[in-house]
C-alpha cells in the first residue's frame, strides 16, 4: 500500500465540511503519492489543512469515502473493532436487537457496508471497494463482539449483488461466508413470525427499516377491512391481521413474494383473515374502485420509484397516481398509511405530491403521524442518502 494525499479544489468539500461522508471526483484538484484503488488516503483542503482519511476509488464518481476526520488515526483492526462495537452498543440502546440492522454504512462511519442480523444469522452487503477488503475482518470482529452478549452467530451470507457495485468497478457476488446453513430463517417482530429468505429475498431478505411503522398501524386495524398494496412478503398485512383486522387483502406483482406472504400468514395462523393476490397495484386499484370497494385502512409501501435525480418527475407521477387511487378507496373517516423509500424523493416533494393527490380527488387529510426509518437505520445529518424513508399516516375525510 502506497501513501497518498488528495488535495481538494478551493471552495469544494462542502458536503464533507458540513458533516457528510463523500468526496466526489470533481471536487479533487490532485492526488499526490502512489496508491491503488481501495487504499486509505489522507484528504487535505486546498490550503493543506488535514480533513481526515478515507478509501479512494478512481472507478467511482464517489471518489473518496471518509472513515475518520482525524489525521493521526490508524486504519487497522483496532479501528474497525471500535467502529463495530460502537454500532452494536448503539443498537442495544435504541431497538429490539433480535433482528436488526447492525451496520448501516456511512451512518455508522463504515462506508459502503451493510450488515443485517436475523436472529442468529448475519447478512452482509458490501458496496464499496475499500470496505470490501476489510469485510471478513469486520465480520470476525462482529462475531466476537456479539459473543460477549451470548449471541452465537450460526452463519453468514453475503448479498453483494446490488448493481451499484458495478459503478465501483466490482463484480456482483452472493454466497456463504463460511459454513453453509439453511437460508430460510424464522424471525419474530412485533409479535409476528416471518420466514426470511436471506438468499433470494429482496435486498438482504427483509425490510427491517419499517419495523416500528408496521407496529404503528396495528392500533388502526382492529376489526377493520384493510388493503395492503406492494405487500412484498406480507409484513404490513400480517401486522394488521395480528391486531385483529376483520379482513386483509395484500397485493404484490411478484409471484415469489406472494408465495412467501401466504406461507407467513399460515405460520401466524392468519390464513383465514389475511389473503393475498398477485396483481399489478396500478391496474388493481382502478378495478376495485369500479367495483365500489371501500376499506377502513389502505397501506401503500411501494418500491423506490426513483433511484436517480433524472427520474424524479416520473416518480412524482407514480406516487401521485397510487395515492389518489388509494384515497378513493378509503371510506370517509378511514385511514391511509403511505410511504416513499427513495432518498431522491425528498420529504418536501413527497409531502407536496400527497397534497396534490388529495386535492385532485377532493379529500381532506388529517395527519395522524409522520415517521421515518427505524433507529437501527440512523439518519446521519448532512449525509442525505441515510435519510430515505418517509412514512405518513392520515385520516381521510370527504369534503364536508
Amino acid at each position: 500500500m502506497g501513501f497518498a494525499a488528495a488535495i481538494l479544489k478551493k471552495g469544494e468539500g462542502r458536503m464533507l465540511k458540513s458533516g457528510g461522508q463523500w468526496i466526489f471526483d470533481n471536487e479533487i484538484a490532485s492526488v499526490m503519492g502512489s496508491f491503488e484503488n481501495g487504499d486509505v488516503i489522507l484528504v487535505r483542503d486546498f490550503d493543506g489543512y488535514p480533513l481526515g482519511k478515507g478509501f479512494i476509488n478512481r472507478n467511482s464518481k464517489i471518489r473518496i469515502r471518509m472513515l475518520t476526520r482525524r489525521e493521526q488515526t490508524e486504519i487497522n483492526e483496532d479501528f474497525f473493532r471500535m467502529r463495530v462495537r460502537n454500532a452494536w452498543e448503539y443498537r442495544k440502546k435504541v431497538t429490539d436487537i433480535s433482528s436488526c440492522r447492525i451496520i448501516f454504512g456511512e451512518a455508522d462511519f463504515l462506508p459502503g457496508l451493510v450488515v443485517d442480523k436475523y436472529e442468529d444469522v448475519l447478512v452482509v452487503q458490501s458496496l464499496a471497494l475499500g470496505i470490501d477488503r476489510w469485510k471478513e475482518c469486520i465480520i470476525r470482529l462482529l462475531k466476537e463482539i456479539l459473543l460477549e452478549d451470548g449471541i452465537v452467530v450460526r452463519g453468514v451470507y453475503e448479498r453483494s449483488d446490488a448493481r451499484v457495485r458495478a459503478s465501483e468497478g466490482m463484480e456482483l457476488h452472493k454466497g456463504f461466508l463460511g459454513e453453509a446453513f439453511d437460508t430460510l430463517v424464522e424471525i419474530r417482530e412485533n409479535g409476528v413470525k416471518y420466514q426470511v429468505d436471506v438468499k433470494d429475498g429482496q435486498k438482504t431478505g427483509f425490510f427491517l427499516d419499517q419495523k416500528y411503522n408496521r407496529l404503528a398501524i396495528q392500533k388502526l386495524c382492529k376489526e377493520a377491512r384493510v388493503l395492503d398494496c406492494f405487500t412484498h412478503t406480507g409484513s404490513f398485512a400480517l401486522n394488521a391481521g395480528i391486531a385483529g383486522a376483520q379482513s386483509v387483502l395484500g397485493v404484490d406483482a411478484s409471484e415469489l413474494a406472494i408465495h412467501q406472504a401466504r406461507a407467513n400468514a399460515e405460520l401466524n395462523g392468519l390464513s383465514d383473515t389475511v389473503k393475498f393476490v398477485c396483481e399489478d397495484v396500478f391496474e388493481l386499484l382502478p378495478k376495485l374502485e369500479e367495483e365500489g370497494e371501500q376499506f377502513d385502512v389502505v397501506i401503500l409501501d411501494p418500491p423506490a420509484f426513483t433511484k436517480s435525480r433524472n427520474s424524479v418527475k416520473n416518480a412524482v407521477k407514480g406516487y401521485r397516481e397510487i395515492n389518489l387511487r388509494a384515497m378513493k378507496l378509503v371510506k370517509d373517516g378511514g385511514y391511509l398509511a403511505t410511504c416513499s423509500c427513495s432518498h431522491f424523493m425528498s420529504y418536501e416533494l413527497f409531502t407536496q405530491t400527497i397534497g396534490q393527490a388529495a386535492a385532485n380527488v377532493h379529500r381532506r387529510l388529517r395527519q395522524v403521524e409522520y415517521r421515518t426509518q427505524a433507529p437501527d437505520h440512523p439518519i446521519l445529518w448532512a449525509a442525505d442518502e441515510s435519510y430515505y424513508l418517509k412514512f405518513y399516516i392520515f385520516q381521510v375525510c370527504r369534503e364536508c
